[in-house]
């Protein structure tokens, strides 16, 4: 088996971190028989310099025509005083426009070995494991008309019923593989678009009569987050509540260096780390990899249907983080303090490990 992927790096820390990303998927890919092809192009405050927009038209026909699409991270204060329509985040906003990516995951669970790593207490975080569903190509993002001037800004959030029929059934079937939950989060109590939300949701959930299904709103959501966080299975929400609560989520885990993502259509799919840049440690080999290579095992899993593998990475981070290596963001006293490099050999280490003791286990 043969998959094409596309790269984009993009800014600050986003070379690095793919760097680390695409060892990893190397590695596990050999060890399922799996060869990769990788196509590099420049997207973000990268692009605008070399090309005065912040993803090329050749960048997106690019993407399109991979499996899978892989973004390190964007942005960085050099490119802040730019208009809106070229900063390096309005790439995002194209890129997920295009590629129909409607459907954003990001898991917030908790390692065992990193649970003192936050800033809650461990009685409230003990066995924490969601995801938070957030609408990506609709809502107030992407809503018409927008627009400001010195006298007043606007913008529209608006969703279509077969946006939230689709990212409602995304929802209810990750419910199924997992802990058949749904909490779908709005403002319905004075949003009409958040009351129509709730409507389709309920609707679509006739179809899933074995989940379960709460609603909740989304200041209180916020707090249930950080409150009682065991609560949740899967959170379902809108594009703007999704963005706040899936930040607030990465509280759980101690630092955003942890927190991967995969943003999924009907025909295309993006998998990126949840941090920025950080322009400050860029070059520094300082960078935590481990989101970006969580990242690559959720990467296995949805894309290429080869949940094992994504098993095997994330298991690869878990034991790493027990043995007591850390990166900068994340390090503790009497941990071990690492490298970007030095973290991705450690994991590639133990993954080559769990990949030869899968081989005797399939030959005996």
């Amino acid at each position: 088996m043969h998959a094409h992927l596309v790269l984009l790096p993009g800014d600050g820390i986003g070379p690095e971190v793919t760097r680390a990303a695409v060892e990893v998927i190397k590695t596990a890919g050999s060890g399922f028989g799996l060869t990769f092809s990788f196509e590099e192009h420049k997207m973000g405050g990268c692009s605008y310099d070399a090309f005065g927009t912040p993803v090329t038209d050749e960048t997106i026909t690019a993407c399109k025509n991979a499996h899978a699409v892989f973004l390190g991270a964007v942005g960085g204060y050099q490119w802040d005083s730019l208009p809106h329509h070229l900063k390096p985040e309005a790439a995002l906003l194209r890129l997920r426009s295009e590629l129909g990516l409607y459907t954003n995951i990001r898991p917030a669970k908790i390692y065992p070995a990193l649970i003192s790593s936050s800033s809650l207490k461990e009685e409230v975080l003990q066995g924490v494991d969601f995801v938070v569903l957030r609408e990506l190509t609709g809502g107030i993002y992407f809503g018409k008309p927008r627009e400001y001037s010195t006298d007043y800004g606007l913008n529209t959030m608006v969703y279509t019923r077969p946006e939230v029929e689709r990212i409602a059934r995304m929802a209810f079937t990750i419910a199924r593989q997992r802990n058949l939950k749904v909490t779908s989060v709005d403002k319905a109590n004075v949003l009409e678009v958040s009351q129509f939300w709730r409507n389709v949701v309920h609707e679509v959930h006739t179809e899933y009569s074995d989940v379960e299904l709460h609603d909740m709103y989304v200041d209180n959501a916020a707090m249930q987050i950080v409150r009682n966080p065991r609560q949740f299975d899967v959170i379902l929400t809108s594009n703007l509540f999704g963005d706040i609560l899936s930040d607030i989520a990465g509280m759980i885990t101690g630092s955003l260096g942890m927190l991967p993502s995969a943003s999924l259509g009907s025909e295309h799919a993006l998998y990126e780390p949840v941090h920025g840049s950080a322009p400050d440690i860029a070059g520094k080999n300082m960078a935590n990899p481990l989101a970006a290579i969580s990242s690559a095992a959720m990467l296995f899993t949805h894309t290429l249907k080869m949940q094992e593998a994504g098993y095997l990475i994330e298991e690869a981070v878990a034991s790493v983080l027990a043995e007591g290596y850390r990166t900068a963001d994340i390090h503790c006293e009497g941990c071990k303090l690492v490298t970007t490099t030095e973290m991705t050999g450690q994991v590639i280490r133990i993954l080559n490990s769990l990949l030869v003791q899968k081989h005797v286990a399939n030959v005996v």
